[in-house]
């Protein structure tokens, strides 16, 4: 366990109220959760900002985190919590900070590791997304927010003050290494995006190893808010007798990491449901020692709130050989079908397809084929024949890389390109790894990635930012005694000579699907290399980490693009209506929120990350000019 706290307090004038629940629509001028409500929306009633006058958006104000002067650069890839005027985020060394959120001036904060680093490996490099506010409901009562460390440790900590918690868990931290039945002490382990909330009850998903050497269990694990007693665990590899077990062949099960709800979770707080997409199973390239389709890797899963039970899942990618995990929480939103109104669940893909199901009983609502798919012929593998292919919507990323999509962006470009590509496997998604080499494609980004999707309630229209950056994938022969047969020789993205993406572009996309008649509605290429535009190549488009809002001023925002520009689109034709440069990536998913008859957009600017731009450290308000 980290030591005890560092609370600095510079101001505490906080008078929190009572907070409504926060299920359905988020009409109010908070962002209650990462999502903005416990489905995870996305979306904002709030339309002080509009179509018309959002080029009069102006920087309101700049929180810094300070943290540019350590040794080790973190991405920042936090969505800000709104409650009452105050705003909640954590920065990319994992301090939680309470700010004020009309004027970003500093409140307190929270260093789990004041007194020194953590004593526990990081999961996924120590990334967090969020954190989680929850209350009593009582005038004057109990208001805490619940933060998920990647050091393996959950936190409750008071709002008004950041102090830990003394009645929960151990002194105000749960270890979260506890209540498992194997030693993971030296393994990562630990929850990366937000909590969810029902009732008294704060809901976990984790990161973990994913292969091919030992790694911790992937199961979704239950609090109380209070105690921070676990209240259930949902095992996503199952055991013997239990429903699901039998897909995995012989004692594969055993000892089997993945499988891990790492995007969040969420919640539809009438029914008492909680949801998940679940990621691929341990060793996420190679499945010789997992014949099967491998429940519950890489199934959106709905569970009982209270008790953890399954109440149905649907199993969006058999035996998963690309480590194409379900990387984001579904949307939970409401479709009309046949002229009624359908609660239904929205699950984006790494794979670049969009599910959509019933939410009560799971069923697809729009036709989904088992599509027969190449062989493997790694030995020892055994790809499962078909994959579930939904018939609508139409796939929002490439589903293939042969010669006839190589780049096109300078001859020398795309002969570099096709003599590397005849070197290796091209062809069609699903085409297994080898020890060859095989293009995945979509890459193992995506497609969707933790950047998920957004909803807007008005319209039906799910927005989704999209990646077309393809991976190469190969296998080789593990070293004796290692204890499993094979590595891989990287997370080696495909590109050319320059370092550009492989394939044609555009490299990034924004889409917006019409969940009623499952058509895109309009499509527009997100982001920019400046150097290819300067040299007469049309937008391209860049690989983006941070997803979208929308509101009912006609708007979706969103950052996370290479060239570091945050933008506003017409959430109804696509046109780009604003942007502004940051001070540096905004690989992160914003929020919108309102105080004092002000509309704030407010985006991190961490930079840094899987896309390799400069480091930066600062939390960034935008509201129109005065």
């Amino acid at each position: 366990m980290p030591r005890r706290s560092e609370i600095k307090i510079s101001r505490v004038t906080l008078c929190l109220a009572m907070v409504a629940a926060c299920s359905g629509v988020a009409l109010g001028t908070d962002w209650i959760c990462v999502g903005g409500d416990r489905g995870n929306m996305r979306y904002s009633a709030l339309s002080q900002i509009t179509r018309e006058n959002v080029n009069q958006l102006r920087v309101a104000w700049v929180y810094h985190t300070g943290e540019l002067d350590r040794p080790q650069q973190k991405i920042i890839e936090c969505t800000p919590v709104v409650v009452d005027g105050v705003m909640y985020i954590t920065t990319g060394h994992l301090r939680v900070v309470a700010l004020n959120a009309a004027t970003g001036q500093e409140i307190w904060q929270f260093d789990p590791f004041a007194d020194g680093g953590p004593s526990t490996p990081l999961a996924s490099g120590g990334v967090n997304r969020g954190v989680a506010y929850w209350s009593d409901g009582q005038p004057n009562g109990l208001r805490r927010i619940l933060f998920g460390s990647a050091s393996g440790h959950l936190y409750s900590l008071d709002a008004a003050t950041g102090k830990l918690d003394p009645n929960f868990g151990d002194g105000g931290v749960k270890d979260l290494r506890e209540d498992l039945e194997v030693d993971i002490a030296n393994l990562a382990y630990g929850p990366t995006s937000a909590p969810a909330i029902w009732g008294d009850i704060v809901m976990l998903g984790f990161s973990c190893g994913e292969g091919p050497g030992p790694a911790a269990p992937g199961d979704i694990r239950a609090f109380d808010v209070r105690t921070g007693r676990q209240l259930w665990r949902f095992r996503t590899v199952p055991r013997p007798g239990e429903y699901g077990n039998d897909t995995w062949a012989g004692d594969s099960w055993k000892n089997r990491g993945g499988a891990n709800a790492w995007g969040g979770l969420s919640v539809d707080e009438a029914s008492g449901t909680v949801f998940a997409g679940l990621g691929s199973a341990a060793f996420d390239f190679y499945g010789g020692d997992r014949k099967g389709e491998n429940l519950f890797a890489n199934c959106t899963v709905a569970l009982d709130a209270e008790t953890g039970e399954r109440r149905w899942h649907f199993q969006t990618l058999h035996h998963d050989l690309w480590d194409h995990d379900l990387p984001v929480y579904p949307n939970l939103v409401t479709v009309t079908r046949g002229g009624e109104k359908v609660e239904a669940v929205a699950q984006v893909t790494k794979t670049g397809h969009l599910f959509l199901f019933d939410r009560q009983n799971g069923n697809p609502l729009f036709e989904v084929r088992e599509t027969p798919v190449p062989a493997s012929d790694v030995p020892g593998e055994q790809a499962w024949p078909t994959q579930p292919i939904p018939v609508k919507p139409p796939p929002f990323s490439r589903q293939s890389m042969t010669e006839e999509n190589v780049t096109d962006i300078g001859e020398a470009n795309r002969k570099y390109v096709l003599k590397r590509l005849r070197e290796i496997r091209g062809g069609p998604a699903y085409n297994p790894p080898s020890l060859q080499g095989t293009v995945v494609v979509p890459g193992f980004h995506g497609g969707a990635n933790w950047s998920g999707a957004s909803f807007d309630p008005k319209t039906e229209i799910l927005y989704v930012n999209s990646n077309n950056v393809p991976n190469i994938i190969t296998l080789e022969a593990a070293p004796e005694n290692s204890g499993y047969a094979y590595k891989h020789k990287g997370y080696i993205q495909f590109r050319d000579q320059e370092g550009y993406p492989a394939i044609k572009p555009p490299w990034g996309q924004l889409n917006a699907i019409d969940l009623k008649s499952g058509e895109f509605v309009w499509r527009t290429v997100l982001g920019e290399y400046p150097e290819l535009t300067a040299r007469g190549v049309p937008q391209t488009g860049t690989e983006n980490f941070g997803g979208t809002i929308v509101t009912a001023g006609g708007l979706v925002f969103i950052g996370g693009t290479k060239d570091e520009k945050f933008r506003a689109f017409d959430k109804a034709t696509g046109e780009l209506l604003w942007e502004a440069k940051l001070p540096a990536g905004g690989y992160a998913t914003p929020c919108t929120y309102a105080v004092e008859d002000r509309q704030f957009v407010v985006i991190a600017a961490g930079g840094a990350g899987k896309l390799r731009t400069k480091a930066g450290d600062a939390i960034v308000g935008f509201a129109l000019a005065n």
